[in-house]
């Protein structure tokens, strides 16, 4: 690879790293061509980019964004970078595809919304994330909880009130 490729790729995945709110560093070296593809695959249904790239590559990528730089240490032995929009959905997807008896991809670090996540034992931790549409959801289910206390408070009350009535007007007959 020659000045003026290295050049391009730095500024293609300095590109990614400033468009990209998240992304996941991981080490993928120990598994087979055909447990690569089936990674591969996985993330490609679940809307996730995944580039093996040079460390030396990506070091200078980090470098030029500026805020990358507690992640520049874990950049040793093999690095695939999974790009994606959800913060969650890369750990889920570590999560299951080890479930399935893999020991690898092991994570290095992450990039989420702002924050940096290093070492393999935050993985837990970034699987629980909720995106965007999950905390909207959480916040609506919130906000028409009391309304619907209030309502079944009042139509439980209506039948409640009804049979007393019933009850009164029939003792008085």
């Amino acid at each position: 690879m020659n000045r003026e490729e290295k050049t391009k790729v730095i500024e293609d995945l300095a590109g990614r790293l400033d468009q990209s709110p998240n992304f996941y560093l991981t080490d993928i070296s120990a598994l087979t061509v055909a447990k690569t593809g089936e990674l591969r695959r996985a993330c490609f249904h679940k809307k996730i980019s995944m580039l093996v790239v040079k460390n030396s590559l990506l070091k200078k990528a980090m470098e030029r964004k500026g805020t990358l730089n507690d992640l520049i240490p874990t950049l040793k032995g093999n690095t695939a970078v999974m790009f994606c929009e959800s913060g969650s959905t890369p750990a889920k997807l570590i999560k299951d595809f080890r479930a399935k008896g893999n020991k690898k991809p092991i994570l290095k670090g992450a990039f989420i919304e702002e924050s940096v996540y290093i070492g393999d034992e935050q993985l837990e931790f970034l699987s629980a994330i909720k995106n965007k549409n999950e905390l909207i959801g959480d916040i609506i289910g919130l906000l028409q909880s009391p309304a619907k206390n209030v309502v079944s408070a009042l139509q439980s009350s209506k039948n409640k009130l009804a049979g007393i009535v019933k009850t009164l007007s029939e003792k008085q007959a």
